[in-house]
């Protein structure tokens, strides 16, 4: 009789793998933690639909602000930041997105290394985490800070130029 059995648990232990290595490489790991006691916001993303995206565009010209030191985000406009819809770009914005410059050199050299287009959750999060650094950027008065700051911003702008451009396969 053949030993299929043991096929089947090499496959089965190769794809266990390469699952768990996925998740230790993920751009944004905090996204995959269960925040606030509830587990439908695992991996939350805001923009669902064309609507969302017109949502979160009037969203930044009404000022939104992500303020590192306490974690928050601040929407001036109140019958925006009322919107039940908003509350995911909050968890995103307070809990997924990287706020200190390690973790954004760290997700950069994620992004270097990778080699095929972001899926849109983290396509939104990494643009969300450039609106971050540019609005931190403006804060900063310490001259290497700033230095430091104005190099993750051009590193994160090309790193999505690139993945916007035609060698993606993104249009």
């Amino acid at each position: 009789m053949p030993q299929w059995w043991a096929p089947t648990i090499v496959v089965y232990l190769s794809i266990y793998l390469a699952a768990t290595q996925h998740y230790r490489k993920a751009l944004y790991p905090s996204a995959y933690r269960i925040k606030r006691g509830t587990y439908t916001l695992i991996n939350p993303s805001f923009q669902r639909s064309v609507e969302d995206v017109n949502l979160l565009f009037e969203i930044l010209l009404a000022g939104m602000q992500i303020q590192g030191e306490d974690h928050t985000m601040l929407i001036p406009d109140e019958e925006l930041a009322s919107l039940r819809s908003v509350e995911k770009l909050e968890v995103i914005c307070e809990d997924v997105l990287p706020k200190k410059l390690s973790d954004i050199r760290r997700m950069m050299a994620e992004l270097n290394r990778r080699r095929q287009p972001l899926n849109w959750q983290d396509f939104e999060r990494t643009v969300l985490t450039l609106v971050y650094i540019t609005q931190t950027l403006a804060q900063i008065s310490n001259q290497q800070q700033r230095e430091a700051w104005t190099d993750a911003l051009i590193q994160l702008f090309k790193a999505l130029q690139k993945d916007l451009g035609p060698s993606s396969g993104k249009i």
